[in-house]
């Protein structure tokens, strides 16, 4: 009876988020805006960073025409997308030409090892660049600008690469779309009236748009990957504890953390090499250079969850982790065949994170504040419903969460926290992947996530198990909506997210992009 009554349920959830879908639709649908396609001038925005920093390199392009081409693209697409919220462009270009000058009396062995040399990139307002806004997207922070630039920045400017701009993002990077009250909302680039995701979506709906080589992004529960997913690029999420958040929501030195720097792409191959820059000296540790075989790699596959607050997989989600499962049985090895895994830690994926997330450092009713005084969410929802409010509504109601709803035990999370490592890492060892979901549907309805706040715990619970994952695209649904997988990993072991991540490129569409390259 309970399994009959489970099926019903199921179909009554999914029956619920179609009639969600359609009322959004009447309103979204006649808002999209059609991406313009890139000129044929420009079709270097197609390749990879590396091989434009190669292309520099060997003085078949000019870091300064790079520059200058992804600002002109950055103009075109911009309107449509809202993503970018400051510039330095005039800085970049000086910076550029500089590297061409250098370049141009001869490539000096300290610059070509720079593995980025004279290729722009964008990054998030939160990540601090000296000089540019620092709001997190708080509209009391609304004149606050970096007095210093994070590590990560420190980091990747000496790999060569120039800061171009910052992106949109949400209001304290919690929430799965971009919106806040300082820059207002950005748009998926394949649907303007959907999320591009969050708290990375800007950076996303960038790439997918070919206006940015390389995004660098921040996940504390799924904010690479859910991104990347919504606008069909690649996104990886490194081990945690491993790259340097110092510089991004006020850290100001190491803790043991969820929280961790990524990147999304629209080419896998630059994953690992810019996941080496930001990891520093801690690279080695992610065995980024090690060289696998596919057929040396165990592959195991979770086909559902059982977590009662997520949404139903979709046919489209499961057809999509289907196809790759009878790829890697057909392809890779008939012996070892990919098998199924699953754990009670993944019934419980949402209230797991929620848990951990009160052990991260930050104080955010204090930060929403700007440390004047403690957010009170109560009173921010009586001036939200009278239109006084300087915060959104997806912020106070994750503040409300936080006060009202039932809490988990801490004994039961940390026990059901450790077991789930245990078991699902010994399992995978150093020579297994794990093949998930990325969510229950594709990219959603602008402002709709509030009816469905829980939807990113496929996200949230890699963060949970601090591990490594990457997001991979495989195609589109009915609706030419991207859809894809995540690939996961033991700690450690990014290696072996980011060959499935090359093999299943290659196999697959790779990259989903919003327009195309002129011929």
């Amino acid at each position: 009876m309970s399994s009959v009554l489970k099926t019903i349920l199921i179909y009554i959830r999914l029956l619920l988020d179609k009639i969600i879908d359609f009322a959004f639709s009447l309103y979204w649908d006649d808002k999209k805006q059609v991406i313009p396609d890139v000129s044929k001038n420009h079709a270097f925005l197609a390749e990879s960073a590396t091989t434009l920093a190669k292309r520099i390199k060997n003085k078949e392009l000019k870091s300064e025409d790079l520059v200058r081409a992804v600002i002109e693209r950055i103009k075109e697409v911009n309107p449509a997308i809202n993503a970018i919220v400051a510039e330095r462009y005039e800085a970049a270009l000086e910076e550029a030409k500089e590297i061409d000058k250098a370049i141009e009396a001869g490539l000096s062995d300290e610059l070509a090892k720079k593995p980025f040399l004279g290729v722009p990139f964008t990054t998030k307002e939160s990540q601090a660049i000296k000089g540019m806004p620092l709001t997190l997207g708080i509209w009391c922070r609304r004149n606050e600008k970096a007095t210093e630039d994070s590590e990560a920045i420190v980091l990747m400017k000496a790999a060569g690469a120039i800061p171009l701009a910052s992106s949109n993002l949400p209001e304290m990077l919690i929430w799965q779309e971009t919106r806040n009250p300082v820059y207002g909302m950005s748009n998926n680039p394949h649907h303007t009236g959907r999320s591009p995701g969050g708290s990375s979506g800007a950076e996303a709906a960038l790439m997918a748009s070919y206006a940015t080589p390389i995004s660098l992004c921040s996940d504390l529960g799924g904010s690479t990957r859910m991104p990347a997913f919504y606008c069909g690029m690649f996104g990886h999420h490194p081990t945690a504890n491993i790259t340097s958040t110092k510089g991004v929501l006020f850290r100001k030195e190491y803790v043991d953390s969820m929280f961790c720097l990524g990147f999304i792409s629209k080419h896998v191959e630059d994953l690992p090499a810019l996941t080496n820059i930001i990891a520093g000296d801690k690279a080695k540790l992610l065995k980024l250079d090690r060289k696998t075989d596919m057929k040396d790699i165990n592959f195991y596959y979770l086909d559902n969850s059982n977590d009662c607050l997520v949404s139903p997989l979709r046919a489209e989600m499961t057809n999509a982790l289907s196809r790759v499962v009878s790829t890697i049985r057909q392809e890779v090895s008939t012996e070892n065949t990919p098998k199924p895994y699953h754990h009670e830690g993944f019934d419980n994926m949402y209230k797991l994170w929620n848990y951990w997330m009160s052990k991260e450092p930050e104080n955010y009713a204090l930060l929403l504040t700007d440390g004047q005084g403690e957010f009170n969410p109560y009173v921010e929802l009586a001036k939200k419903v009278v239109g006084a409010s300087n915060y959104c509504f997806f912020t106070i109601m994750r503040s409300l969460e936080e006060k009202v709803m039932p809490k988990a035990a801490p004994e039961w999370a940390e026990e059901m926290s450790k077991n789930f490592k245990k078991d699902l890492f010994s399992k995978l060892g150093d020579n297994g992947v794990l093949l998930l979901p990325s969510a229950p549907h594709a990219a959603p309805f602008h402002y709709s996530c509030l009816l469905r706040p829980y939807n990113i715990a496929y996200f949230n619970v890699v963060n949970v198990l601090k591990c490594p994952a990457t997001q991979v695209p495989l195609g589109t649904n009915g609706q030419g909506l991207p859809i894809g997988i995540q690939v996961l990993a033991a700690p450690h072991n990014d290696d072996l997210c980011l060959s499935v991540a090359k093999y299943l490129e290659e196999k697959f569409s790779g990259a989903i992009m919003a327009c195309k390259v002129k011929q």
